[in-house]
């Protein structure tokens, strides 16, 4: 009876932890030891992980869970990161994005960026920086509610434009455009500050959280997407100030 009154105690203890995860990950990594090392340090942070070693059973994971942040390496068998990025991205704007890899090209930087992630840790990597982006994407993330939530009720009017922070959304005459998280991070800082002359290290370090090459080039793509969004609107204007930043404008029809 002792011996099963213990193991009654301890299944209670490792409910109890379950209980207390908040968050579940995908991590996808293709080396048996590396992902063997992250998933048990993410485990004793009291995270929730499901791992992949190729993209083909990230992407069937993803298809039938649902998933607070995905890590994820670039130079995956099958099929490889950066199509994985693609594909979620194309069915799910929210979910934070850390890809983790060796790959150090500036090209591939910026392509893992563009395609909506949101960092890029460059292998070897300490533990302690990838737990840290971890908490910092998770807690922002938990900013922007999913839709059908009970508080989606802010709407931003922008020229002709209605926009939805918190659904993700940007409206024209009925028509509706889903924005990935950056988007309307960025679309939602321009709003917020109409008109006036904005910094390129001020968007950077107020959007992105911080401030270098990669995220700069990063940022020039962001702009030119969102150009294209607002471009049936002529009184919107998104104004390159070479060597200063951007102004975003909003002139007011008579």
């Amino acid at each position: 009876m002792k011996i099963l009154g213990e193991v009654v105690y301890l299944h209670s203890l490792y409910l109890i932890k379950m209980a207390e995860s908040e968050y579940k990950l995908l991590l996808v990594e293709d080396d048996e030891a590396l992902r063997f090392i992250v998933k048990d340090n993410l485990e004793q942070n009291n995270y929730l992980v499901e791992v992949a070693e190729n993209g083909e059973i990230a992407l069937e994971l993803f298809n039938s869970n649902i998933y607070d942040l995905i890590v994820l390496d670039v130079m995956l068998p099958k099929i490889d990161g950066f199509e994985v990025a693609r594909t979620i991205r194309q069915k799910n704007e929210q979910v934070p994005i850390i890809f983790l890899t060796a790959r150090s090209m500036t090209e591939d930087k910026i392509t893992a960026l563009t395609l909506g992630a949101d960092d890029y840790i460059p292998k070897p990597f300490s533990m302690e920086e990838l737990l840290l982006k971890i908490k910092i994407f998770l807690k922002r993330s938990q900013t922007h509610p999913l839709a059908g939530s009970s508080n989606l009720t802010k709407l931003i009017s922008i020229g002709k434009f209605q926009f939805h922070p918190e659904e993700l959304t940007l409206s024209f005459n009925g028509s509706s455009r889903n924005l990935t998280l950056k988007e309307a991070e960025l679309i939602r800082f321009f709003a917020e500050h109409p008109n006036k002359v904005l910094s390129r290290n001020e968007i950077l370090e107020k959007v992105w959280g911080s401030n270098d090459y990669f995220l700069g080039r990063s940022l020039d793509v962001f702009i030119s997407r969102l150009r294209k969004y607002f471009s049936q609107d002529s009184n919107i204007k998104i104004t390159n100030l070479h060597g200063i930043g951007f102004r975003f404008s909003i002139k007011n029809e008579k």
